[in-house]
């Protein structure tokens, strides 16, 4: 015969309690597992969103540090490029030192003229050098240039006041006095630097002679007494002008320059034997800026480092 079915609920009180414990076991490892995993959910969540918090940080940190340093960048590079165009827009170029030739009536030599010191002659001291003023007063011909030299310090490119500058150079006809022409003395003199480093010059367009390109001699003395005392070489600087080919080319031909036009073409800065061995640096501080016209006359300037 079939086993009689027995209920739960007539399994008697301590079935019932042993039934209602395991149900509550149970249920407390299922609450268990449930927060574990809820847990566990949270903190990848949580992990996760600090991960990319962290990245966005860094990629703001990262971000701001880039723009913080091309901006540094920009900074200094715009320094940098005004610092060049500074240095650039001085004329600070030592200038190398040169022959004085053979025509300087310094006191370094001998002629066949008055004098072969005109440094010590009275009257050398003045701007417009076109007559001379020993024994003649004939004025040298020729297209007027009125020049304006300014003498720097090449260290600090600050004017140098109170020094002297002696500057000669040939004739219309390539002809220097004392020398060519024992009784003249003009296209000679000297000026003193102004508060500004400056002194200026009224003479002509220099002409042009066989075998040198078109330029002007000049010396500096730290002081005026330095250079008529006559006490012998006393120059701080001994060097030349260039004046400008095409500038030159046309005062040659308009007339009253002999051979000049001639001698020019055969002549170029590079080729000459005083200018040709200096850096391009040097070339272009040593050559004047000039303006003007035949007619008007000329004006020109030139800024010498020491």
């Amino acid at each position: 015969m079939a086993k009689d079915h027995i209920e739960d609920h007539d399994r008697g009180l301590a079935f019932d309690l042993e039934t209602i414990s395991r149900k509550m076991l149970e249920r407390r490892r299922a609450l268990a597992l449930l927060g574990g995993a809820g847990m566990g959910a949270l903190l990848v969540g949580c992990g996760g969103g600090g991960d990319s918090d962290s990245s966005s940080a860094t990629t703001a940190s990262t971000a701001s540090t880039t723009t913080s340093t091309t901006t540094t960048t920009t900074t200094d590079t715009s320094t940098s490029t005004g610092t060049t165009t500074t240095t650039t827009s001085n004329s600070c170029v030592d200038y190398p030192t040169e022959t004085n030739g053979p025509y300087p009536a310094d006191g370094t030599n001998t002629s066949s003229g008055s004098t072969s010191n005109v440094l010590t002659a009275s009257g050398v001291v003045r701007s417009d050098i076109r007559s001379s003023f020993i024994s003649s007063t004939t004025t040298a011909s020729g297209v007027q240039m009125t020049l304006t030299i300014t003498l720097n310090n090449s260290t600090g490119c600050t004017p140098l006041a109170g020094y002297a500058i002696y500057i000669w150079h040939c004739n219309a006809n390539g002809q220097y006095s004392l020398y060519d022409l024992p009784t003249e003395s003009y296209l000679r003199g000297v000026q003193v630097t102004d508060s500004n480093g400056q002194v200026t010059f009224t003479t002509i367009v220099p002409g042009c002679y066989a075998g040198r390109f078109p330029h002007i001699h000049f010396e500096v003395f730290t002081s005026q007494s330095a250079a008529t005392s006559g006490t012998g070489r006393t120059a701080t600087l001994i060097s030349q002008f260039a004046v400008p080919k095409e500038t030159c080319a046309t005062v040659y031909a308009a007339g009253g320059y002999g051979n000049s036009t001639t001698n020019l073409s055969n002549s170029s800065i590079t080729s000459d034997n005083v200018f040709g061995d200096n850096t391009t640096a040097q070339i272009a501080a040593m050559t004047l800026t000039m303006s003007g016209s035949v007619s008007a006359g000329y004006t020109a300037s030139v800024t010498v480092g020491v």
